[in-house]
């Protein structure tokens, strides 16, 4: 079915609700001056809802198949010359331990789009096997419909992250080009049938560098303002990812320089004092240190964006995928390592992050979940 925000965004943006009309005028033009309010204002919400608190979390990337063709990702299709491999259930175990001895209890999983080798039933399995040492679990993985969402919640998965990647549908045709991702509609309405699903935290955004940052972000905001209404039981987290270098070479179609990012951090704290801001190692180290005081509610430390990244696993099943046909190396290099989504800016380990957040009279929490909490209930 499709998404009842569809008449919205494509009214926008002439047709604005009274919210998304202040909204837009937090992205008016600026002066230093006033963009500084905005930042002492964002703070002081921030604070008030959240403490100083920053929520913790790693992406465990299990697989970098993928059927579609989007010209600014690593995983690609067309990327024919890059090492592939998807981790066995027993490498995906051991990539959660290490992650939970630095730390970690909150673990997105993640995966390129691909039927063949990333199943819903390798997912469970996923899920499964971790879910008893990790209290929270997500996944960033290719839409499904409303009940297998709900078998990734029986399974033991909490947290839904889909990106819309742009809300703009010409240029969104222009990026995908092939395989399922193609159809704008049907991802649009992801977050909705993940709520049908039974996800209480789903986590929306999208891909800064693809079409004007005004709009883009005021599309969010829209869709965020219709998820609120219409899937009120769920917690929303937002986030506004900036492109990355990656395997293809692509460069980013506009620009969104850092004054834009903390604007647009701001503008969301104060239009939506309760969402939670995701920001991501793709920022580099000084640029995350600055706006984490803002509004930023969750951080990512210590990414890695490939598959076995973290502790070699899958190393020795390195192979290509041309036209969905795996093709096995001629030889074998022993450094040799899977292709990753993008690049990290921010390399630094989850203790310095944490440190960092000390420093700033900021509290890491690691864990913010336990599955006991319901059955005391």
């Amino acid at each position: 079915m499709p998404s009842a925000f569809l008449p919205v965004l494509d009214a926008l943006p002439a047709r604005k609700s009274p919210l998304m009309e202040r909204f837009w005028s937090l992205l008016e033009v600026k002066s230093p001056s006033q963009l500084e309010a905005m930042a002492r204002e964002a703070r002081q919400i921030t604070r008030r809802n959240f403490g100083r608190t920053m929520r913790m979390f790693a992406p465990l990337y299990v697989s970098n198949e993928c059927v579609n063709n989007c010209s600014y990702c690593g995983f690609s299709r067309d990327n024919a010359s890059i090492m592939r491999v998807t981790l066995t259930i027993d490498q995906v175990v051991k990539e959660a331990r290490h992650l939970v001895d630095q730390g970690f209890r909150n673990i997105l999983l993640v995966a390129g789009e691909h039927p063949k080798f990333v199943s819903n039933g390798y997912l469970e399995e996923c899920i499964r096997a971790i879910r008893d040492f990790v209290p929270t679990v997500g996944i960033e993985v290719g839409p499904m419909e409303a009940p297998e969402y709900e078998r990734m919640v029986k399974a033991g998965c909490e947290g839904l992250v889909v990106y819309q990647e742009t809300y703009d549908r010409e240029v969104y045709a222009d990026m995908h080009t092939a395989g399922p991702k193609k159809d704008f509609d049907w991802r649009i309405a992801c977050p909705e049938r993940g709520y049908e699903g039974g996800f209480r935290r789903i986590g929306i955004g999208a891909l800064f560098g693809l079409s004007d940052w005004r709009l883009e972000a005021l599309r969010l905001a829209a869709h965020l303002e219709h998820l609120y209404k219409h899937c009120w039981k769920a917690w929303f987290t937002v986030a506004f990812p900036r492109l990355r270098p990656a395997a293809g070479g692509f460069h980013p179609l506009t620009g969104f320089p850092d004054w834009a990012l903390v604007q647009t951090l701001c503008a969301f704290r104060i239009t939506f004092p309760e969402v939670g801001i995701v920001l991501s190692t793709r920022e580099p180290a000084p640029l995350r240190d600055a706006l984490a005081p803002l509004g930023v509610t969750s951080m990512s430390a210590g990414s890695h964006t490939e598959p076995g990244g973290y502790t070699g696993v899958g190393a020795d099943d390195l192979h290509h995928t041309i036209k969905g046909r795996r093709v096995d190396l001629a030889e074998r290099d022993a450094k040799a390592r899977a292709e990753g989504q993008f690049g990290i800016a921010d390399e630094r380990s989850p203790s310095e992050v944490a440190a960092m957040l000390a420093r700033q009279g900021l509290d890491a929490v690691w864990k913010d979940w336990d599955p006991a909490i319901l059955a005391a209930a």
